[in-house]
């Protein structure tokens, strides 16, 4: 019975926990209007703010719960966790946006929607060769735990890619498409640094040189992009 009680605290504390990192960062017309400024829509108005909070809202709002509950998972309370969760919450918001829209919806354009109309093929390079180094790294020096975990790392960054390229057209057309650019970028630039700390422990200075080229790839590919692509 003291276990069990034990093991209620815990939940009730943790609960408690996530609820507090939930209301602290949940959203509002402020940061929807700042995150399409950002990412090259100029002077957005209401609607399209009120799509940027939604999108945000998808994320934020299992943040505080995927933090909670994977440490303990992942036996890992580092970067490591915090990498995961964004990138598990990322995934769970891009499953949910392939529901059709209850709201108005715009008519999809002809040209359908392309990888390369969303993410410039430079960062798919920077993915690619992260991703590679580091599997080859860990399939080399028989890694065999940490070479699951980055192969499914890399998965899910491809698939929140993918899904963010065809999830149904809702709102104006250049909202859309940055976030669509916004959820795309991220993904790849997130896969990029969660395989760079997971193939490339620091210990030596080949990897020093290795997480060091990999920070820098996630910073330039999750950098905003001040300009939309022409398909918009």
């Amino acid at each position: 019975m003291l276990q069990l009680d034990n093991l209620f605290w815990v939940a009730a504390v943790m609960g408690l926990v996530g609820l507090a990192i939930l209301i602290v960062l949940w959203p509002g017309e402020k940061h929807g209007k700042r995150l399409l400024t950002r990412w090259g829509v100029a002077d957005p108005d209401a609607g399209e703010v009120a799509l940027a909070v939604r999108y945000l809202k998808r994320r934020r709002l299992w943040y505080p719960w995927l933090f909670l509950a994977i440490p303990p998972l992942l036996d890992n309370g580092g970067m490591g966790s915090i990498l995961a969760t964004l990138l598990l919450g990322a995934l769970i918001a891009e499953l949910l946006a392939q529901r059709p829209s209850r709201g108005p919806r715009r008519e999809a354009e002809l040209a359908p929607r392309t990888l390369l109309g969303v993410v410039p093929a430079w960062i798919l390079v920077l993915g690619g060769l992260a991703a590679a180094g580091s599997l080859l790294h860990l399939g080399l020096t028989a890694q065999w735990k940490l070479l699951a975990v980055a192969a499914g790392t890399v998965l899910v960054s491809a698939a929140i890619t993918l899904l963010a390229v065809r999830r149904p057209p809702v709102g104006a057309p250049r909202a859309d498409l940055a976030l669509r650019c916004r959820s795309a970028r991220v993904a790849v630039g997130l896969g990029i640094g969660a395989c760079t700390s997971v193939g490339w422990p620091v210990g030596d200075f080949v990897s020093f040189l290795a997480v060091v080229a990999g920070l820098a790839a996630f910073l330039a590919v999750t950098a905003p992009a001040k300009r939309l692509p022409a398909a918009a």
